[in-house]
């Protein structure tokens, strides 16, 4: 039924940090200095490590198979009698669905403490007669709604869970919309185009932020939007379009922040996190894996004359 298996891989993060700092001692170095657990790091490693060694050894030795990172999901080019078989997260099973054209793809969580598994049916436990399964019988599937972009020069674009419009940066996003029979011009942060697949997921996000901010209409902190003065010593803070999942909630989603106090914040992003202000994005600190930021009032003040001198 099947001409080979291609097993689709991703870099943990103890790899990651050893591909960034050269050697395991230095990421070491990096990673304990930032106050992280560098022993987590291993113990992801070491259980990616064993899962991926688990599915070699349930592929039958007749079967061929083919192991490829997702960096190269771009140039790969599938056979059209491909099983494909994602070893990760979700993420993963998202990222290889949009360079497939059909081939069905056998989805296997390798660590179910660490990832929520939504898109993942199978791990890594009777692994053998799951896969012996798919090729002595006539799988059933999931059929997803996938989504598609085309642009007026026919370039193409899929997407699994969705599609965001909109800036890469911090700014405003300025279009014309034609729904149906309306049309009219809009400035957003952006539209997210959503497949069903991916409503539970960034989607849910803009309903998740809408409900915490409604939680706090008539709370203090609508309270202080109506009241504050620009001396106030008062900031304050809310969370756009936050996701909720087995490892993440959506209750703090607005707050202040007073004097004496902090707000703080520990990144978990491999790349692309920063903080920028006032648009400038020129200037900017990264906020990558294992970076904490602590956010409170500056212990200076801006001087703003006035169009009303004193005498």
């Amino acid at each position: 039924m099947f001409d080979k298996i291609v097993i689709v891989t991703r870099s943990t993060r103890l790899e990651e940090s050893i591909r960034k700092f050269n050697t395991k001692g230095q990421a070491k170095f990096y990673v304990t200095n930032r106050g992280q657990s560098f022993e987590d790091y291993e113990l992801e490693y070491d259980n990616y490590s064993k899962a991926k060694e688990q599915v070699i050894r349930a592929i039958d030795p007749g079967i061929k198979y083919h192991l490829i990172d997702r960096s190269y999901l771009t140039n790969y080019v599938f056979g059209p009698n491909d099983l494909v078989l994602t070893l990760g997260q979700d993420g993963l099973v998202v990222n290889t669905a949009k360079y497939l054209t059909g081939q069905p793809i056998f989805a296997v969580n390798p660590d179910p403490a660490r990832f929520d598994g939504v898109l993942l049916p199978f791990t890594t436990d009777d692994i053998q007669t799951n896969l012996s399964r798919v090729f002595e019988a006539q799988p059933s599937f999931h059929d997803i709604t996938m989504a598609q972009v085309q642009l007026g020069d026919n370039q193409k674009l899929y997407a699994f869970n969705d599609f965001f419009i909109g800036p890469k940066s911090q700014s405003s996003a300025r279009y014309t919309i034609h729904y149906r029979s309306e049309s009219e011009r809009q400035i957003s942060s952006g539209i997210i185009v959503s497949t069903p697949a991916g409503s539970t997921g960034w989607f849910s996000s803009v309903f998740n932020m809408a409900n915490g901010m409604n939680r706090f209409a008539n709370s203090e902190i609508q309270l202080t939007l109506t009241q504050m003065s620009w001396s106030d010593k008062r900031l304050l803070f809310a969370v756009r379009e936050p996701f909720m999942s087995q490892w993440s909630k959506a209750d703090i989603v607005a707050g202040t922040v007073d004097s004496g106090e902090e707000l703080v914040l520990e990144s978990h992003m491999p790349e692309n996190g920063v903080i920028f202000s006032d648009g400038m994005e020129t200037d900017f600190l990264e906020f990558t894996t294992g970076t904490t930021a602590k956010i409170k009032l500056a212990d200076k003040i801006t001087k703003l004359i006035a169009a009303s001198q004193k005498g």
